[in-house]
């Protein structure tokens, strides 16, 4: 088959012939992180105008710098993940990803469908005029946007093989976190001229010069950006634990832990990113035909959605507007299918990642028995256990991805410093890195665990 054959020739990164250590890793997620400041403060040679500079939420989501050579961020990677977790979950392409065979032609369709986004959205970018060009200089943009997706995606590959996590997610906590300090403790605006900007400096600034009004609105964002931290945090502690036995060695065993957010920040990034896209693409569009389509019409500063689908996916402050008292129907009614497109799609792409990410309960079954391990009272039967396990991961799977997107809609209409969305993913993801860590540790003290870890 051609298409088999063009998989099995795509570049990839190397994975270690050993088993790496804490170090070993540690380092290269650093030089991964090191490495995407400095491509961010890159800019794009021949580039007259950036029209995508005002949609900054968007900027964070993708994990990325308009204007700099890495400007289509994760955008690729991530279209390509729903695309091809649509397609395979309904079945117009039939890959068995629970064989190694299957699983592998898996990871390489998907690597040829982020080739294809990153030239596909680099020519939409430019020829759209989101990243204008000089005059003549259209087709050297567009190879420089190819080469920083290109960087970006290996980036990714690297971080997943070699240090810790995702590329992907480190990306966007790197982009979150920098915008984050930069919206407590800025002190530069645009012009350079020095004024308070952060919101922990304007609270001062206004309490010294009387401006009682001003000083409370910056104290509402601070506390409620501080309370996100404190819900989300609580949230990842919810668990089920199911205590594992190891067959060979009696009296020992461990509690394998069933989160809540069983599939991680994984939907919530995939629904972030598909509404990201679509504000995207709705802008590009109206940008280049000079009119409004139906994904929306956008304010010139900002970028901000006036009406369209790009409007009911977008999400208000309400709570700002209910405290300035400019709170309307159409505003609330905003908030609810804000609300609504996050449930639904979290707990469709948190199903589409159990079944694609070898999370079901048959894969878990097969991990469990593989690493010598059981459930104490029950029979060693690969269909025993995964009967069992079925009564815990697909409601978690059910209710988490609910649950994770019902805690992004509302962390977006409270109005939170970077975004509520942009909150719940920068804990998330330091959680995933902490546990990632934790595991390493583990598995550094307790090799036989190895085997359960990888597939779990």
């Amino acid at each position: 088959m051609v298409l088999t054959g063009i998989i099995k020739n795509l570049p990839e990164i190397k994975k270690p012939d050993k088993k790496l250590g804490f170090n070993t890793k540690l380092k290269w997620t650093f030089i991964i992180l090191i490495s995407y400041f400095v491509l961010a403060s890159i800019p794009l040679y021949g580039l007259t105008e950036v029209a995508l500079s005002n949609f900054e939420y968007l900027a964070i989501l993708l994990g990325t710098e308009f204007g700099s050579i890495i400007s289509l961020g994760i955008g690729p990677i991530v279209m390509a993940s729903i695309i091809l977790q649509l397609l395979v979950g309904v079945q117009i392409i039939k890959i068995d990803t629970k064989s190694e065979e299957g699983k592998k032609f898996y990871q390489g369709l998907n690597k040829l469908f982020v080739f294809f986004f990153i030239i596909f959205e680099a020519v939409i970018y430019v020829l759209m005029k989101g990243l204008q060009a000089n005059p003549g200089w259209e087709g050297f943009l567009i190879l420089q946007l190819c080469i920083g997706g290109l960087i970006i995606f290996f980036m990714d590959e690297i971080t997943q093989k070699w240090g810790f996590g995702s590329g992907v997610s480190l990306f966007i906590a790197a982009g979150i976190g920098k915008r984050l300090f930069s919206g407590l403790f800025q002190f530069v605006d645009q012009s350079g001229a020095i004024k308070p900007i952060g919101e922990v400096l304007v609270f001062f600034s206004s309490l010294i010069v009387g401006d009682g009004k001003t000083a409370f609105y910056a104290l509402i964002k601070i506390l409620i950006t501080a309370v996100l931290f404190v819900v989300v945090i609580w949230a990842q502690s919810l668990k089920v634990e199911i205590p594992l036995a190891f067959d060979r060695i009696r009296g020992y065993g461990i509690k394998w832990p069933l989160p809540l957010f069983y599939t991680g920040v994984i939907p919530v990034i995939l629904v972030s990113a598909l509404v990201g896209n679509i504000q995207l693409f709705g802008s590009l569009l109206e940008n280049y035909l000079g009119r409004p389509t139906i994904l929306g019409e956008f304010s010139k500063q900002g970028g901000v959605p006036y009406s369209g689908l790009a409007f009911w996916i977008h999400s208000t402050p309400i709570l700002e507007l209910f405290l300035k008292e400019s709170l309307t129907w159409r505003y609330l009614l905003q908030g609810i299918s804000h609300l609504l497109f996050y449930v639904v799609f979290s707990i469709i792409f948190a199903y589409f990642w159990v079944m694609t990410a070898n999370l079901d309960a048959e894969s878990q079954a097969k991990n469990i028995l593989s690493s010598g391990l059981s459930i104490p009272g029950f029979r060693r039967d690969e269909r025993v256990l995964e009967t069992v396990l079925k009564r815990y991961i697909k409601p978690l799977t059910i209710l988490g991805g609910a649950s994770i997107g019902f805690l992004a809609a509302i962390a977006d209409l409270t109005g939170a410093l970077v975004g509520g969305t942009s909150i719940l993913l920068v804990v998330m993801i330091i959680y995933q890195f902490y546990q990632n860590i934790a595991q390493q540790h583990a598995l550094d003290m307790n090799p036989a665990l190895a085997g359960f870890f990888k597939g779990g």
